[in-house]
């Protein structure tokens, strides 16, 4: 399939990719999504438009990502499969592709109880891998999940999320390879901490083949304050946040943690750089877009390759 995506195109060229998220407002204003966009135009080289992430309430995936396309950003579409049946989740991936969205990350999403709809019905008609398989259907065989043949295949660059970090470790990677086979083209890993686990599960998804096969994007969270990283150290599953870092954050002065938690983030990122089986990059600044230019800078992630 010839490349449709920007991030494709970087990833398929070699070079060190850098997206980033641009999170809707819980509303519909359209401007305080264009102020966001601003900070990470010509700065990265797509956007993860999240779906009701966390299970609250926010402005559409899909609306958000086009208003992005709108200030020239290239929008990584999430879709979850809480909230939408087979029938739902094949009819947008149809509608984004006609839209010009060219990426698109598979997900399962948070449970609901956890959002502020705690009695919402969740749908999971299909999951995270049968969405996967589904749209690489709709796009390489140009059959819907029914079998019927789709008039005019969407051309959409597949994403998948990996955790590294959960239950199980020694399973992760072969979770991955699961994603791989059922359609994945690029994978996003959750925020990555404990450099030497993450070195660990590159290195089993290598053995098994996996990295030949994928763009592997490690995930990047600046630590705002101490607060912030022993928040999730202690109350966010999956997440594996050392002692190390913990006690170098509380080692500076309060006024200084976040310049040292973006200090952190870029000795990440050059760690990431030089490791073998890693495509790139990307940053979950949660509601610090403004920061996104400074990191992109302090890292040496500018400027980025133009498609």
């Amino acid at each position: 399939m010839k490349a449709g995506s920007n991030l494709e195109r970087v990833l398929r060229a070699g070079h060190f990719a850098f997206t980033a998220e641009l999170g809707p407002p819980r509303g519909a204003d359209v401007e305080a999504l264009r102020r966001k966009a601003a900070f990470l135009r010509g700065r990265v080289d797509a956007v993860n438009v999240t779906d009701n992430q966390t299970a609250v309430v926010r402005m559409s995936s899909w609306g958000a990502s086009l208003i992005a396309l709108q200030e020239g950003l290239e929008p990584v579409y999430q879709m979850v499969c809480r909230d939408r049946n087979r029938l739902a989740m094949q009819a947008d991936v149809l509608g984004a592709s006609a839209n010009g969205i060219r990426n698109l990350l598979c997900l399962s999403g948070d449970l609901q109880e956890f959002g502020d709809h705690p009695e919402a019905k969740s749908v999971y008609d299909i999951d995270s891998l049968q969405l996967l398989q589904a749209v690489r259907g709709m796009r390489d065989d140009g059959k819907f999940l029914s079998g019927r043949p789709v008039e005019t295949p969407p051309r959409i660059f597949l994403g998948a999320a990996a955790n590294p970090f959960a239950d199980l470790p020694q399973f992760r990677a072969r979770r991955l390879a699961k994603k791989v086979r059922a359609g994945a083209d690029f994978v996003q890993t959750q925020c990555v901490f404990n450099m030497k686990r993450f070195a660990e599960f590159v290195d089993q998804a290598g053995e098994l083949g996996v990295l030949d096969r994928v763009f592997l994007l490690a995930g990047i969270t600046p630590l705002k304050s101490v607060a912030m990283a022993t928040y999730m150290q202690q109350k966010v599953p999956g997440m594996d946040v050392p002692e190390a870092l913990l006690r170098r954050l509380g080692g500076v002065p309060k006024k200084q943690v976040a310049d040292e938690g973006i200090r952190i983030a870029c000795e990440q990122i050059a760690e990431l750089r030089a490791m073998k089986g890693v495509s790139g990059v990307h940053l979950m600044a949660i509601e610090w877009e403004h920061r996104v230019p400074e990191i992109a800078e302090r890292a040496g992630l500018l400027p980025r390759p133009v498609s």
